[in-house]
């Protein structure tokens, strides 16, 4: 009877154990991740003591102003005026120009200011406001979004996607978690442009996550919010076909497809439905909102976005030669029939594998080819770039010399690219001392 047992242990021991706890705690996963925790949130702290773009550049100061503004806003003002224009709110001035939910995110971290610096958040007076203690608190409203949903949500995804791997993968598991939570691109954006992209990409990491243990409900309701923090123009949109396709696909392979469809869109329209309700009582105000989250007026591309458009406008003046109605419809068609085969893969064979590569390519798409790409959307096909590490062993650990050599010639592209953002957003001449 011993040796039974004995034999029984060694086989957990060495096996492959399906239980997350005991996986986490026999495979050091969960130390692994809190100590790359600890350096990510550590390196975040770094990031945060220096410049960012319009500090001390009037009349609208930069990033930092546009987040404290909404803060002010949506603390002073009833949410139905927080989207129309005013004696009270000129939209010219930082407009709120983001979904309901960044709009009470910015009233919850607009009430942390004013607990501790009212000055900061006060309507009108607080214009322009730079002092050294309400920059301090608006960086930790950045890095508490940061901990309460990136980092919560990287485990989530780990612990469902690579529970019951062997030992041999334990350090590859946590240079994936280095991977995603060290993401310079992230960092650099949120932590030092007061940007909250943590929180749309926490939502989505999790929404996967939920969908990988086939927790399709819980993944409508994250994805949806994430939907409803970042809009379309931006942020969590460029995921939407592939959640879609991938959750018809497994409905439609059930007993009841109908019903389970039915299912699906009930959470989604309840989810937002509750998000936008202050919206909902009025078509005009509805509407007003929608118009604030679409600002085609901008143009086919704001800046020098590395995307199809702005690229091949070297060789084709493409806002010259068509008019912003046309371009829509252009970048439209482009964008739906690049990320179509993925789509229909996944409506005709869905896979947790074949969801992460659809999320890939629909990012890809979107980030390519539609209209008006923000440079920062370029988190969005970095997210499952490298969710999908493990599963590309070539670009992840494998031929290490081709690696290198690849790595050199990125690292020149970043710098070059770095050197361009700086000179662009003039921080070479605010502090020298940086470059």
């Amino acid at each position: 009877m011993g040796k039974s047992t004995g034999r029984k242990v060694m086989k957990n021991e060495e096996g492959d154990n399906c239980d997350p706890w005991w996986w986490l705690v026999h495979r050091n996963i969960g130390a692994s991740f809190l100590c790359i925790a600890v350096f990510a949130f550590l390196v975040r702290v770094a990031v945060s003591f220096h410049p960012y773009s319009g500090a001390g550049n009037p009349p609208k100061y930069g990033d930092y102003e546009a987040q404290r503004h909404w803060m002010e806003i949506t603390l002073n003002l009833p949410a139905k005026e927080w989207y129309h224009n005013s004696t009270t709110n000129d939209l010219n001035y930082w407009g709120l120009d983001y979904p309901p939910l960044t709009a009470y995110q910015s009233y919850v971290h607009g009430l942390f200011l004013r607990t501790f610096h009212p000055e900061s958040v006060s309507l009108f007076t607080s214009q322009g406001h730079e002092s050294y203690f309400g920059k301090l608190l608006m960086r930790w409203t950045v890095l508490s979004s940061d901990i309460l949903f990136l980092f919560p949500a990287v485990f989530c995804f780990v612990v469902v996607c690579y529970t019951g791997r062997g030992r041999g993968c334990r350090s590859d598991i946590a240079w994936l978690i280095a991977m995603i939570l060290l993401n310079p691109c992230q960092i650099l954006i949120d932590h030092g442009h007061f940007q909250y992209n943590c929180i749309s990409l926490g939502l989505t990491i999790g929404a996967v996550a939920a969908i990988l243990s086939d927790k399709e409900l819980v993944a409508c309701v994250l994805f949806s919010l994430a939907l409803n923090h970042k809009q379309v123009r931006k942020m969590s949109a460029y995921f939407a076909p592939a959640f879609f396709s991938h959750l018809l696909g497994k409905c439609l392979r059930r007993q009841n497809p109908i019903f389970e469809v039915s299912k699906l869109g009930l959470v989604v329209v309840g989810t937002f439905a509750i998000v936008w309700w202050p919206y909902l009582h009025s078509m005009d105000t509805f509407l007003g909102v929608l118009h604030r989250l679409a600002p085609f007026d901008r143009g086919l591309y704001e800046d020098y976005v590395a995307n199809f458009w702005c690229t091949t406008s070297v060789l084709i003046k493409w806002k010259k030669l068509f008019t912003i109605k046309s371009l829509k419809l252009l970048s439209f068609w482009a964008t739906i029939l690049t990320c179509l085969p993925s789509m229909i893969q996944q409506i005709w064979s869905p896979s947790h594998r074949g969801f992460l590569y659809g999320l890939l390519n629909s990012s890809f798409s979107f980030y390519l080819f539609s209209f008006q790409v923000h440079e920062k959307s370029i988190l969005l096909p970095l997210l499952p770039a490298s969710l999908l590490a493990l599963e590309e062993p070539f670009h992840f650990r494998e031929d290490t010399r081709k690696m290198q050599s690849s790595s050199t010639l990125k690292s020149f592209t970043i710098y070059f690219l770095q050197w361009m953002l700086l000179k662009h957003s003039t921080l070479m001449d605010k502090d020298k001392k940086l470059v």
